[in-house]
């Protein structure tokens, strides 16, 4: 019998930039680059969407 599984992967992390955006950048060429080095992995396990959002710490606030 086939099942479906969905997964989610969160995480986070404090990271000194100049910006919201420099910010975001270097985590997401960090994940990319880790992803296109495992890529049979990330389509064995149907991986299809990473995303991110930077904002300082202790505010709720997003850009």
């Amino acid at each position: 019998m086939k099942y479906k599984v969905h997964w989610l992967i969160d995480g986070l992390v404090e990271i000194e930039a100049n910006d919201l955006d420099s910010a975001e950048d270097e985590i997401k060429n960090k994940i990319e680059s880790f992803i296109k080095i495992n890529s049979n992995f990330f389509e064995d396990v149907g991986a299809k969407a990473v995303q991110g959002q930077a904002y300082l710490p202790g505010s709720d606030e997003k850009k």
